[in-house]
C-alpha cells in the first residue's frame, strides 16, 4: 500500500474504482483543500511554455468562463503541488487548471470589489509530482467534470474516510492487516478499520476532515445521509437507483421500508423496474410508509391514483385563464405556494414535457404577441419573431415541467441558467413608456 506506482485508469470505469485508484499514490492522498492568495508569497506559478498567465486583457476564449466566476464564483478548484526546497520557504507550483487561473487573475486585478476572485481554490499535494501521478489526476478530474450519482459520491466519501483512517492508525502504531486493505466493499472496509481503532478518538476520521480534504461544497449531514442510505441498501440495487436517477431522499425512504418491510419494498421495486413506472417509487414508497396493510399491487395502485390526482390539479393550474388584475395576483400567490414542493422537494407526480407544453400554448402565443408593442400598439423597434418566442417559452416550461416531476438541474447547467436568465430580465424589465404588466396581458391574449 505504500506504492506510488499507478495503474492505467480503466476504460469506461466508474468513480468509485478511479477513486481507490488515486489512493495508490501516497502524494495524492495527502491532498488537502486550501484557498490560494493569487498575488504575493504562496500565489501559485506555472511554467507552461516558458510564460505565465496573463493578467492585463481576458482573451475571447475566456469571457465566458470569467462571467460564470464572476456570478457563482470556480466550482472546480485546481491542482497544485507543494515544492520544498531547504532553506527555503515553499511554493506553490500550478499542476492543472491554467485556465481557471487566468481567469482568475484577471478579475482579481479589474474585478477587486467581487468577493469570488479574492483567492484561489485549489487542492494542494507534497510535490513534486511524478508524471504518471500528474496524469491520473488530470483524468479523474476530466471524468469527474459530469456530476457524481448518490452511489458513486457516497462510495468516494467512504475511500477517503479509509484513507484518513489508514494513515492516522498507522501513525499511532497500530498495523492494519493485509486482508483489509483487500475488502472491496468501501463500507465493510471501514467498519473493519473501526473495529481495530476502537475507543481511540485521537485515530477517528469525522466528516469535517474528510469534507476538509476532498474540498467538497457538501455538509456534515448530506454526507451522513448519502453514506447511510448507501450503507443500508445492497450494491446491486444502489447501481441500479443510480442509473435510473433515483434520488437520495427516496433511497433513504425505501431503505426505511425495506427495514420493516424487505418483501414489500423489493415487491414496489421489481413491478415498478419491470413496467418502466419508476418515476412513481417516490409516492409508493411514501404509500408503503403510511399504509402497512397493504401489499406492493395495493401500493402501486393507490400511488398511481395519487399522482394522476396531483397531475390533475397542476393541469387546472397551469390552464388557468387570467382575466381580471384579481385572478393575476391570485394566481401569482398561488405559484409562490406551490414553488417549494415544485424545486425543493420531490413532488408526487409527474407530468411530460410534450403534455405540459400543450397545455400552455394559448399562454405562449399571448406573450409571444406583446413583444414589440408599445403603449400606442406600434412597434417601435423591430421585434423578435414570434417562433423564437414560442420554441424558447416551450422550452423553458417543459423544463419547468421536469422539475416539478422531480429531476434535478446540473450544478454547471444551473449556472448558465442563472447567466442567461440575468441577461434576459434587463430586457424584459426594458418595457416601452406607459406599457404596463397588465396592458401586456390584455393585448396579448387579444393577439392569440
Amino acid at each position: 500500500m505504500t506504492s506510488t506506482s499507478l495503474e492505467a485508469p480503466p476504460d469506461g470505469g466508474s468513480m468509485i474504482r478511479l477513486t481507490e485508484i488515486l489512493h495508490r499514490s501516497v502524494k495524492l492522498r495527502q491532498r488537502r483543500f486550501e484557498m490560494l492568495p493569487l498575488r504575493g508569497q504562496g500565489a501559485p506559478f506555472t511554467e507552461p511554455h516558458a510564460r505565465n498567465p496573463s493578467d492585463s486583457l481576458p482573451p475571447s476564449e475566456l469571457a465566458d468562463l470569467i462571467s460564470s466566476m464572476s456570478v457563482i464564483g470556480l466550482l472546480e478548484p485546481v491542482l497544485a503541488e507543494e515544492i520544498v526546497v531547504d532553506g527555503k520557504a515553499p511554493t506553490i507550483r500550478l499542476v492543472t487548471g491554467e485556465r481557471r487561473l487566468r481567469a482568475m487573475r484577471w478579475g482579481a486585478v479589474n474585478r477587486p470589489d467581487n468577493p469570488h476572485f479574492a483567492a484561489l481554490p485549489a487542492v494542494v499535494c507534497p510535490g513534486p509530482l511524478s508524471e504518471e501521478e500528474r496524469h491520473m489526476w488530470r483524468f479523474v478530474e476530466n471524468f469527474a467534470r459530469e456530476p457524481l450519482r448518490p452511489g458513486e459520491q457516497a462510495a468516494a466519501l467512504l475511500y477517503q474516510r479509509c484513507a484518513i483512517l489508514v494513515g492516522k492508525l498507522l501513525k499511532a502504531g497500530k498495523p492494519v492487516p493485509q486482508e483489509v486493505y483487500a475488502i472491496p466493499d468501501p463500507a465493510e472496509r471501514f467498519y473493519a478499520l473501526e473495529k481495530i481503532r476502537g475507543t481511540d478518538s485521537a485515530c477517528a476520521a469525522p466528516w469535517s476532515e474528510v469534507l476538509d480534504r476532498l474540498g467538497l461544497q457538501l455538509n456534515e449531514r448530506k454526507a451522513g445521509e448519502l453514506v447511510r442510505a448507501f450503507r443500508a441498501l445492497p450494491r446491486d440495487l444502489t447501481e441500479e437507483m443510480d442509473e435510473a436517477a433515483v434520488r437520495l431522499n427516496t433511497r433513504i425512504k425505501f431503505a426505511e421500508l425495506r427495514n420493516g418491510r424487505a418483501q414489500a419494498a423489493e415487491g414496489i421495486w421489481a413491478a415498478l423496474k419491470s413496467s418502466k413506472r419508476l418515476h412513481l417509487l417516490p409516492t409508493a414508497v411514501n404509500v408503503g410508509l403510511e399504509e402497512p396493510e397493504l401489499d406492493p399491487e395495493e401500493i402501486i395502485t393507490e400511488a398511481e391514483e395519487r399522482q394522476d390526482a396531483a397531475n390533475a390539479g397542476r393541469r387546472a393550474k397551469l390552464t388557468r385563464v387570467l382575466s381580471s388584475p384579481e385572478a393575476q395576483e391570485e394566481s401569482e400567490d398561488g405559484e409562490d405556494d406551490a414553488a417549494p414542493s415544485a424545486f425543493g422537494q420531490e413532488g408526487p407526480a409527474e407530468v411530460s414535457v410534450a403534455e405540459g407544453a400543450s397545455q400552455l400554448a394559448p399562454a405562449s402565443a399571448a406573450e409571444a404577441g406583446t413583444a414589440a408593442l408599445s403603449a400606442d400598439g406600434a412597434p417601435s423597434r423591430p421585434a423578435v419573431e414570434a417562433d423564437t418566442i414560442r420554441t424558447a417559452l416551450d422550452g423553458i416550461r417543459g423544463l419547468l415541467v421536469e422539475v416539478r416531476a422531480g429531476k434535478e438541474i446540473a450544478r454547471y447547467d444551473r449556472g448558465s441558467l442563472r447567466l442567461a436568465l440575468r441577461e434576459l430580465s434587463t430586457h424584459l424589465d426594458d418595457a416601452p413608456a406607459g406599457e404596463t404588466d397588465h396592458d401586456a396581458m390584455n393585448e396579448g391574449s387579444e393577439a392569440a
